[in-house]
């Protein structure tokens, strides 16, 4: 089912651990919903990058999926409102970070990951903080801005 003219449902809640695992991973009403505000984000993210497409790794994660790759437990993920991705046509991770960041893009977050990029979105009724971040690996603190 598309969500938008780029991106399906089933790309933004696949995930590797969850068939691995035989965990159901589609999402209830709200995160549902949520999605489709994720994916028409996403596409203003494919927009400016120059409306090359976009790799999805993850995007919307069960509760039971987060806690099995290790997400953070207030992960904006399981809510459907956040989306780890990459665009190789338009360059690096640091690249597609460094244009989110300088961009309009109301984003909450937007993380510079060891080789992708994570972009979180606001809950409803809250302010984007804008917060760009870079964690250099799954070890490492957050370092605020974009690190190259």
């Amino acid at each position: 089912m598309n969500l938008t003219s780029h991106f399906t449902l089933e790309e933004m809640t696949f995930s590797e651990i969850a068939a691995h695992l035989g965990i159901d991973n589609a999402p209830g009403p709200t995160a549902a919903s949520n999605l489709r505000i994720l994916a028409a984000s996403m596409e203003e993210i494919r927009a400016l990058l120059k409306n090359n497409p976009i790799v999805v790794h993850s995007a919307y994660r069960s509760i039971e999926v987060n806690t099995a790759v290790g997400g953070a437990a207030t992960s904006a993920h399981c809510s459907g409102l956040a989306c780890d991705f990459v665009c190789p046509a338009f360059g690096s991770a640091a690249e597609v970070a460094v244009a989110i960041a300088k961009s309009d893009v109301a984003y909450d977050q937007t993380i510079l990951e060891y080789g992708w990029v994570h972009v979180g979105l606001a809950s409803a009724g809250m302010t984007a903080r804008r917060e760009a971040l870079t964690k250099r690996s799954p070890w490492a603190t957050y370092e605020l801005g974009i690190r190259v």
